[in-house]
């Protein structure tokens, strides 16, 4: 007679799974915010060199209150979104010509790779003398940033599309136009997801780059203002919002991914 179980078997990857994953993802800074307190409060990290935690706390809460840091959020907000469309506007409009023409690789491609080597911060000198020191300067940086990513991973994802794939299409009778549209766009979307997730990191570093052109508001003035009163709170402060906007767009794009992309299934870790 074989044995009776009175509790059922679990298996052992379910029993990791008993605690949350935003609880084992937030393990780490919680820690790490612990530590720094610590060595705050008892002298190993002076103030000077690094404001304590609930000094920061205390700084994002006045600046949050008096209206400073949501009205330099939302200008730096304006010119990241003014970059990412003009930007990104410019490199899929590039990559779309390389990638889906011979005659197009041939006379867009050299000069793009010949420009993408070029450090693009160097070129803030020639922005200035271009168009001046006002908002132009600032949103050219960051679509400049912008578009070369985005040209890289959708140039890519259009030439990465499986060959097999164009000649089904070609068996089932489409047409060049029907081929670009069912077949080599919707295979290059991986691509310029990726493209798009760098060109939003790239268009926030942009933007700490754009804001030092004679800027009077923005998350990057405020940074520079407090670097010349050795204000490590605000610095702090600014940091953190940097952080907080990247990760928010980051998951937008992840959200825009998981919608966009539901047909092509992934390893998402064990």
């Amino acid at each position: 007679m074989s044995p009776v179980l009175l509790e059922p078997v679990v298996p052992l990857s379910a029993r990791r799974r008993t605690v949350p994953r935003w609880l084992r993802r937030t393990t780490g800074p919680l820690l790490l915010l612990v530590l720094w307190q610590v060595c705050s409060a008892t002298g190993v990290l002076p103030a000077d060199m690094l404001a304590a935690p609930g000094t920061i706390a205390g700084t994002a809460s006045g600046l949050l209150r008096d209206g400073t840091l949501p009205h330099a959020m939302l200008v730096s907000v304006q010119r990241v979104l003014n970059g990412l469309v003009i930007g990104g506007i410019v490199g899929v409009g590039l990559a779309l010509v390389s990638g889906l023409s011979r005659l197009g690789e041939d006379l867009v491609d050299a000069t793009v790779q010949m420009l993408r080597s070029i450090p693009w911060v160097g070129m803030i000198p020639l922005f200035i003398i271009w168009m001046g020191i006002g908002e132009a300067p600032k949103i050219a940086l960051i679509a400049l940033g912008v578009a070369f990513h985005l040209y890289l991973n959708v140039y890519a994802g259009i030439r990465g599309v499986d060959a097999q794939l164009i000649e089904a299409g070609n068996a089932l009778g489409l047409g060049r136009w029907g081929l670009i549209r069912h077949v080599v766009l919707p295979g290059a979307l991986p691509g310029a997801m990726t493209g798009l997730r760098y060109s939003l990191a790239t268009a926030w570093l942009a933007l700490v780059f754009g804001e030092t052109i004679n800027a009077d508001d923005g998350i990057g003035f405020l940074l520079n203002r407090a670097r010349e009163f050795f204000q490590t709170d605000v610095i702090v402060v600014c940091l953190i919002v940097y952080a907080a906007l990247g990760l928010l767009a980051d998951f937008i794009v992840r959200t825009l991914e998981r919608l966009l992309l539901q047909w092509r299934p992934t390893f998402t870790g064990k």
